[in-house]
């Protein structure tokens, strides 16, 4: 009988190790990328060949460190200080910022007109909203949007898995806003970004507001994944800005 139950455990142990070796297998079939928040509107995405594209980058002004990175792609939403330095960065990127689609590194950058504030661009000008797809995963990154969504523009965007929105108010949506916009639009994983944190403090509200809308709230430093690995279930992430 012991003997029985023994080879019954090992079973099991040999069952469960080649599961996770077919995870891992496929995984790295898949590919893996990432995503780290460098503060306010500004991110990496880093496809599994080496492709990197920054959104938004900032200056000095705004408090958190310039991103030791050099881009491929640098995408901008308007020409306000806080979203357009790429001069600060390193190497020589193709910039990004218009509406219509543009194709860089073989990655398509939609670029859909939307504007800074609600009186369509009377206060704070128009904002670009951009969708683009690295590794089989649909980013949408709002700018700094100030509105909701028309229902041609959540038309123009479309699915999306991954949805960077500004949830700080005061120049962009609010948290209110924010949530109503991530109903608009139902993706998997939702990135808050342009909120107030310790090191940036320029008017605006921290998340907290924001995340109380949700169920699901994760913390990490950074995002590593693919396709297959986002959450079955709407996920708010909130990453740490690299220091």
């Amino acid at each position: 009988m012991r003997r029985f139950f023994f080879l019954l455990l090992v079973v099991a142990l040999f069952i469960g190790f080649a599961f996770l070796l077919a995870a891992k297998l496929q995984m790295k079939k898949e590919g893996i990328m990432k995503i780290k928040w460098f503060g306010h509107a500004c991110f990496l995405i880093e496809g599994e060949d080496g492709t990197k594209v920054i959104t938004d980058p900032f200056d000095e002004s705004i408090g958190y460190p310039i991103p030791q990175e050099k881009p491929d792609v640098v995408t901008v939403s308007h020409s306000h200080f806080d979203h357009n330095a790429v001069d600060l960065l390193q190497g020589n990127p193709e910039v990004v910022k218009d509406a219509g689609e543009t194709e860089v590194k073989g990655i398509i950058f939609k670029g859909i007109k939307s504007f800074h504030d609600k009186s369509k661009g009377g206060q704070r000008g128009t904002n670009t909203i951009f969708v683009f797809t690295v590794g089989g995963v649909r980013f949408c990154h709002l700018g700094d949007l100030g509105h909701l969504l028309t229902g041609d523009q959540q038309k123009e965007i479309g699915e999306v898995d991954v949805l960077f929105i500004p949830v700080g108010g005061t120049f962009t949506i609010d948290a209110r806003e924010a949530q109503e916009v991530s109903r608009q639009l139902n993706p998997r994983l939702i990135i808050p970004m342009h909120y107030r944190t310790q090191a940036c403090n320029i008017g605006i509200a921290s998340s907290d507001e924001f995340l109380k809308g949700f169920t699901k709230v994760e913390k990490k430093t950074q995002w590593q994944g693919n396709k297959e690995s986002l959450p079955a279930e709407q996920t708010v992430l909130v990453l740490e800005y690299a220091r």
